[in-house]
């Protein structure tokens, strides 16, 4: 495992955690003794998507999680909450049992969560997904979303004011 600070690629575990979907490791690098964190999960069999151009390919979470990022760029969303998404929907995706998954279940289990999550990123990350062709049916996409407002408001109430002592 390589240190991400100095690139060495030796260090030594000082503590291993089983957590939700496999293994947390806390490592120290053997050359600069900075600490890092890694992630070991079983990989089941492995889940192939099938695209639109009929073309298959493994499922990459780093590829899902590039893209949702990207749709949540500038918002107010904790990477957290991003991986902790990302996690949901492969778990979900192996829970269906299915050897190939097309992306339009994918890309709808994406969109459902962000729908919820923040519009705005749903509205991004639908643009791309949903490849619109003309301005009308992204004003459609914005209309639906709009008559669904399922997301709360970031803050409820304004601040109020500030007591000096």
């Amino acid at each position: 495992m390589k240190c991400p600070y100095c690139s060495f690629s030796d260090s030594k575990v000082t503590d291993s955690r089983v957590v939700e979907n496999g293994i947390r490791r806390r490592r120290e690098c053997q050359r600069c003794g900075l600490r890092f964190t890694t992630y070991e999960r079983l990989q089941a069999a492995a889940l192939m998507v099938s695209k639109q151009d009929n073309r298959r390919e493994e499922f990459d979470r780093e590829k899902l999680t590039a893209g949702i990022r990207k749709a949540c760029t500038k918002r107010p969303i904790p990477s957290r909450t991003i991986e902790k998404m990302v996690e949901d929907i492969e778990s979900e995706l192996q829970h269906l049992g299915q050897v190939e998954v097309p992306t339009s279940i994918l890309g709808t289990m994406v969109m459902d969560r962000l729908r919820t999550l923040d519009r705005v990123a749903y509205i991004r990350y639908a643009s791309v997904y949903r490849d619109f062709q003309d301005i009308e049916s992204f004003e459609r996409a914005v209309k639906d979303l709009r008559d669904d407002n399922t997301q709360l408001p970031l803050l409820e109430t304004s601040p109020g004011p500030v007591r000096r002592r």
